[in-house]
């Protein structure tokens, strides 16, 4: 960034691993001032010390996006430390065990959809209030949503639903936002290798009742479109993108 240029200012939910953590170094790569949120303080706080070494700007916000008050003090602290935030990429998400709907433990079913749709729902809320009291003011918000938004794998019910349900929102914020100039857009993410995916690569359940391993792409992939989406002037938007695995079972019958 030119050095005239103040600093847009991001937050990563779901930051300490995985395409959180990928997008928050990418993002601190383009200059961006990052805050960091997630359950566990110490990813967070080591990313964090890695940006400073660098001259870059991170602030570690440990957070719980299922608990109000938890969000709300994430968002006053960006409130307090940066007075905006240009961009939000809600990334935080869980999954369930994958098996027959009724032998699914209903906390898993509860805990699904409070991260990934109360949650969702709990930081957008915050960062629509925040971008629209703000000058000038205005946003970005990024959902993490996923193929799952569109169809679903085999004993996935609650995080289909809750993709489902995140692929609404986008589309209300993004009309809501519009009095605003708050933009919300929707990445849907197929088969990028983390640690929570690396199972994929070993076989995972087919639509048709086989097992197989799937091809995988690299987490920094996903990071570039959400470093393109953030970058994007506030008069332009991309309101849905896939970015997936090129030859991952989606595409076709099965």
């Amino acid at each position: 960034m030119n050095h005239t240029t103040p600093a847009k200012i991001a937050l990563v939910t779901g930051a300490g691993s995985g395409i959180g953590r990928a997008t928050a170094v990418a993002l601190l790569e383009d200059g961006w001032s990052v805050v960091l949120a997630g359950r566990r303080a110490e990813p967070l706080q080591a990313l964090a010390a890695q940006a400073a070494e660098l001259g870059q700007t991170a602030l570690a916000v440990p957070t719980d996006v299922t608990d109000p008050d938890s969000v709300q003090a994430l968002f006053d602290a960006i409130a307090q430390r940066f007075g905006r935030l240009d961009v939000l990429f809600n990334n935080a998400g869980v999954n369930a065990p994958a098996v027959p709907i009724d032998e699914l433990p209903l906390d898993k079913w509860f805990s699904v959809l409070d991260t990934n749709v109360t949650g969702m729902f709990l930081c957008a809320r915050a960062a629509f209030g925040l971008m629209r009291r703000q000058l000038p003011q205005g946003g970005r918000i990024i959902n993490n949503g996923s193929i799952s938004a569109h169809t679903p794998r085999p004993f996935t019910a609650p995080y289909t639903v809750s993709k489902h349900a995140v692929a609404g929102l986008t589309k209300a914020l993004a009309l809501d936002g519009r009095a605003f100039n708050i933009v919300a857009s929707q990445i849907d993410i197929g088969n990028a290798l983390t640690e929570l995916s690396e199972r994929m690569t070993r076989g995972v359940l087919q639509a048709n009742g086989t097992t197989a391993p799937e091809p995988m792409m690299d987490a920094r992939h996903v990071a570039d479109a959400v470093r393109h989406v953030a970058a994007l002037p506030l008069k332009a938007n991309i309101l849905n993108m896939t970015i997936m695995a090129s030859a991952m079972p989606y595409v076709g019958r099965g």
